[in-house]
């Protein structure tokens, strides 16, 4: 069995306590880390930079005790991944760093650097790319310590698993401390199985085993939580699903709303346009009839219905030449741009022709160079051929000297093995006999120490246990009390969320009614405004008799026919002039034929009218035909529709256009209705705008309760969530508590069991130092024989070293050798690429001035 040492025996001035560690590292397998040199700079006693190096064989640091020998084997662990305070006999971490003298100032940090031989390359994944590496632990003052590897910062655990996968590291059972060997002669089976484990390379297996352990106990712990959590979410989804499910519906009757407000909009807009165009045909066929009838009147009118008729031919005549001129601007336009194309592929092509030319100048003379490379390199690879010639030969020679001047170094060494070892025991009995009967007085005294100490401690445990049960009980009332809050404002909330969808139900017709009433009163505005505007455009400034009568509705088209345009002359009186004369009425009115109506009955208007209504009759259509032969001089008859008949044999049918007067009164009509439909709709408008304020104002009202109601259930879920927390960390700090109290009660029995131990030991070590040999003549015929080993170890060190510099330099040139192998056809590989690439820049170049002539 291989254990990882040091590389050294350590022996103080008493001739006891031996620390020793070998330079190999082995864990199952040898050579895996090799220590070639620990550095200590303002370590402990260390202040300054001091380097330990350690060499094939054994390295010894002998020296009186408080000399430091102890500091070595602790910068040893430190730099290894030790943080226990205690294992660096210190109260804290920071007491590593040299705290000054009388004569010294104290330093700021301290820093151990390990050097490690990895030439084999068996190093552990991760480290195994350099030949030699240094591990480098720092340490400042109130800055805490660092790791680095060859200058890259590193973390602890990674020091600390690159010793373990090489069964090695800060609590190597191989590092053996003062005290140690008897720990180890005395040590329990779990202690032992330590070292076989670390013997077997496994201890590294176990190291990632306990972390995969801490891993999969806070991957437990995070399920636990998030099964909570899972649980509270699926409460909350719950709500935000009815929720959601509220505002799809609320967002299909907007939609729905709007689809049918855009339909209701389009048909009154479409109805008023159709409205509008009946409107424009029938004024087009009034302005027709009434320029026809007036078109014999007056020769300007003809006159300028001849320019008139001139002017089509010359606005197409303009237009024609404005088309024209149009065209040929695109065309002039378009020639420009293409010019400009062309000008610009021209410039690109000559561009690119001087680059091409300029690329297959570059080509040649990259070609040269790599000519010029391949002879160079041929030339070479022929002279280190020439200089490996007897290669093999020299290395056989010097590594038969080395192996020759080996043998006699371990004939040597192994005699002062034997004799070192032999010693090594001596020292060992000595040193353990001393030791033990030393440790034993102090562990004695430290363990009557700790029994008190322990009986304390079960005390403050059986206190903070009674304390924790205490907190718990109010932990498990506080979760009870949050968890009914809870409840209460989940109750809150779904009755808020109810009133809420209701109001907003409600909220919606009103909105809809809003809608509907103030579109129906803006489009009876809208009509009361253009009717207003038709009857004050067609008002006389003279005061059109038409203005001032009023007609029952229905007979509109009647009035029309009897009077037709002499409706729009004024009321003259006596003045003279045009218009409605006032006069006496017949002392013996002519009667209307037999049945008739006369149409003065639905008409209210001046007494001027009054001599011309009473010879107008109001029929049926059937009966004015009839009728229309028993009329008398200045008689006329009207239906209903808007038909004529005079006493002088004329005719009119209502199918006709009707006349300006009859679409006046229509319209004068139709302004006084839609007037008080305007009120009536204006006023629902008012009372359904109120209805609808009223109605937002409590839907606000609702929804900021509502959102009360939620804030009081995020901070009922909240106080429940940190009660829950509360009472799993006082649950947890129960545990704790009742743990640590049974770890006091398993302290004081085992501090009692352990004082009984030590009275034991005592008797056998004070038994065992008299009975020990004389340690000085021993160590006497050791350094004697060491002498005798150096110089048979600095022989074999210079042969050897004879024979690897044969092998490198032969290794040296076989690597050269290939890589000017490499480098050759890499050029030559080139020098056909470039070769292809000047001939597709040639064609292109070709190419280029083709297009450039064309």
């Amino acid at each position: 069995m291989d254990y990882c040492h040091m590389a050294g025996i350590a022996v103080d001035s008493m001739g006891v306590g031996a620390k020793f560690c070998d330079q190999n590292g082995i864990t199952g397998r040898r050579a895996i880390l090799q220590f070639s040199r620990l550095r200590l700079t303002g370590f402990k006693s260390f202040v300054d930079p001091t380097d330990l190096v350690i060499a094939d064989g054994l390295t010894g640091v002998v020296g009186p005790n408080g000399c430091g020998k102890s500091n070595l084997l602790e910068a040893l662990r430190w730099v290894m991944g030790e943080n226990r305070p205690t294992a660096m006999r210190g109260g804290g971490m920071e007491d590593v760093i040299f705290a000054g003298a009388a004569t010294r100032p104290a330093r700021n940090y301290a820093e151990v650097s390990l050097t490690l031989d990895n030439s084999d390359r068996t190093a552990p994944a991760g480290f195994n790319e350099f030949a030699q590496f240094d591990i480098v632990r720092r340490i400042t003052r109130d800055a805490g310590s660092a790791f680095k590897t060859n200058g890259k910062d590193v973390r602890a655990r990674d020091v600390q698993m690159l010793f373990a996968d090489a069964s090695t590291g800060a609590h190597s059972p191989a590092l053996v401390r003062q005290g140690q060997i008897s720990e180890l002669i005395n040590a329990k089976p779990k202690a032992r199985r330590r070292i076989l484990e670390e013997a077997a390379g496994i201890s590294g297996l176990y190291q990632r085993r306990h972390e995969a352990e801490l891993k999969l106990n806070g991957a437990d712990l995070n399920l636990l939580r998030l099964d909570d959590v899972l649980e509270q979410l699926k409460s909350q989804l719950s709500v935000l699903a009815r929720q959601a499910r509220q505002a799809a519906r609320y967002r299909e009757i907007g939609e729905e709303l709007r689809r049918s407000e855009g339909l209701l909009l389009y048909r009154r807009w479409r109805e008023a346009d159709l409205a509008y165009l009946r409107a424009g045909q029938e004024l087009g066929a009034l302005t027709k009839a009434a320029a026809a009838s007036q078109s014999a009147a007056a020769a300007a009118a003809r006159h300028r219905s001849a320019c008139e008729d001139k002017i089509p031919p010359l606005r197409e005549e303009e237009t024609i030449a404005a088309a024209v001129l149009q065209r040929l601007l695109v065309e002039q336009n378009t020639l420009a741009d293409q010019e400009m194309r062309a000008r610009d592929h021209i410039e690109t092509l000559r561009a690119r022709i001087e680059q091409l030319a300029h690329d297959i100048a570059r080509e040649a003379e990259l070609n040269r160079d790599a000519g010029d490379t391949i002879e160079r390199l041929e030339w070479e690879k022929a002279a280190l051929q020439k200089a490996s010639a007897g290669f093999e030969e020299k290395l056989d020679l010097a590594r038969e000297a080395a192996r020759a001047c080996g043998v006699d170094l371990q004939e040597a060494e192994a005699h002062l093995g034997q004799m070192t070892e032999d010693v090594a025991r001596l020292s060992a009995r000595h040193q353990s006999a001393h030791r033990l009967l030393a440790d034993g007085r102090a562990t004695l005294a430290k363990n009557e120490a700790e029994i008190a100490r322990a009986g304390g401690a079960v005390i403050e445990a059986c206190n903070a246990v009674s304390e924790a049960d205490a907190h718990f009980v109010a932990a498990e009332r506080t979760q009870s009390e949050a968890q009914r809050a809870a409840q209460e404002a989940d109750a809150a909330l779904l009755a808020a969320e109810a009133e809420r969808g209701e109001m907003q139900a409600r909220e919606a017709e009103a909105r809809a009614a809003r809608s509907e009433a103030e579109g129906e009163a803006n489009a009876l505005g809208a009509e009361v405004n253009a009717l207003s505007r038709l009857v004050a455009r067609d008002q006389s400034e003279d005061g059109q008799l038409l203005d001032a009568l009023q007609v029952e509705k229905g007979y509109e088209a009647a009035l029309g026919a009897a009077l037709a345009d002499d409706l729009r002359a004024p009321q003259i009186g006596h003045s003279g002039g045009s218009g409605w004369a006032e006069l006496p009425d017949y002392p013996e009115a002519q009667a209307l034929p037999q049945g008739v109506e006369p149409l003065a009955a639905h008409v209210t208007g001046p007494d001027v009218l009054a001599r011309r209504m009473a010879q107008v009759g109001l029929v049926d259509s059937l009966t004015g035909a009839r009728l229309q032969a028993d009329l008398l001089p200045g008689q006329r008859l009207v239906s209903v529709e808007g038909d004529l008949w005079r006493w002088d044999g004329f005719c009119a049918a209502g199918d006709d256009a009707p006349s300006a007067a009859a679409l006046r009164l229509q319209q004068i009509n139709r302004l006084a209705e839609i007037s008080a439909a305007a009120n009536e709709a204006a006023a629902e408008a008012e009372a359904a705008k109120r209805n609808h304020i009223t109605l937002s104002e409590a839907l606000a009202a609702l929804a900021e309760r509502d959102k009360s109601c939620r804030q009081s259930r995020r901070l009922a879920d909240q106080a429940l969530t940190d009660a829950a927390r509360a009472l799993a960390r006082l649950e947890a700090d129960q545990s704790i508590a009742k743990s640590r109290l049974e770890a006091a009660h398993l302290a004081v029995t085992r501090f009692d069991e352990e004082a009984l131990a030590n009275r034991a030991t005592m008797r056998e070590a004070e038994a065992a130092v008299n009975g020990l040999g004389d340690l000085d003549h021993a160590r006497a015929g050791v350094e004697a024989l060491k002498v005798t080993v150096e110089a048979a170890r600095i022989a074999m060190v210079s042969k050897r070293s004879m024979a690897d510099e044969v092998r490198r330099e032969g290794e040296a040139r076989v690597r050269r050798t290939q890589e000017i192998t490499k480098e050759i056809n890499g050029w030559r590989l080139r020098l056909e690429t470039a070769s292809k690439r000047a001939g597709e820049l040639a064609a292109r170049k070709t190419q280029s001035e083709t297009d450039l002539a064309d």
